[in-house]
């Protein structure tokens, strides 16, 4: 006889297992970025963002990362790490840290484009070779071109714990794309996503 498990009954504020926790993120409008993006190469888009003058990212927010190595075609994030981002085992989600090296890989290609230009991603292989938990402390990842293009580029990246330790690896391939125009603009046909423009 299948028996069905006893349901989970909560309160408002009080989850099974104690008091809700909770973390406060906030962000600005995204099309802030993509606008300041517009006219400015990758690599000085992105040390805007390093240094403030545009806002990070939302899912840069969201994720408590932070741009503290830039050169082109590498790129350097710190995340933080804390128990919102825990699996069912008391480790840290696999995705975080897959959005981390998806991140840096993208960003190192994004140091490598002219004005005008963006990237979304292809392909993500990723190598987990340790579990990463909460104590293991903020993450560090750098992504590396390994070879740039004008419609497909490559890259690279690694994840670092506290200490030092290798997390995770990735390989990336991501397609260059224009960006949105603006509000009024004529759309830009999209042949960089065409069996032609990706050559």
């Amino acid at each position: 006889m299948r028996t069905h498990p006893t349901p989970i009954r909560e309160t408002p504020g009080v989850l099974a297992g104690g008091p809700a926790r909770s973390r406060l993120v906030t962000w600005q409008d995204p099309a802030v970025i993509v606008a300041a993006a517009r006219g400015r190469s990758g690599l000085d888009t992105l040390r805007a963002i390093r240094d403030g003058v545009v806002p990070l990212p939302p899912m840069a927010r969201l994720l408590q990362m932070e741009l503290v190595g830039l050169a082109e075609g590498r790129v350097e994030v710190t995340g933080l790490v804390d128990e919102s981002v825990s699996n069912p085992f008391g480790v840290v989600h696999g995705g975080l840290v897959s959005a981390l090296l998806d991140t840096v890989a993208g960003w190192a290609v994004q140091t490598t484009l002219p004005e005008g230009s963006g990237i979304t991603s292809i392909e993500l292989t990723v190598n987990f070779l340790r579990p990463v938990y909460v104590s293991s402390g903020p993450l560090t990842a750098v992504g590396a071109v390994v070879r740039p293009g004008r419609r497909v580029a490559f890259a690279e990246g690694q994840v670092r714990n506290a200490i030092g330790r290798v997390v995770a690896t990735a390989t990336s391939s991501l397609l260059v794309i224009p960006l949105q125009p603006e509000a009024g603009a004529p759309a830009v046909r999209p042949d960089a996503m065409s069996e032609e423009g990706i050559r």
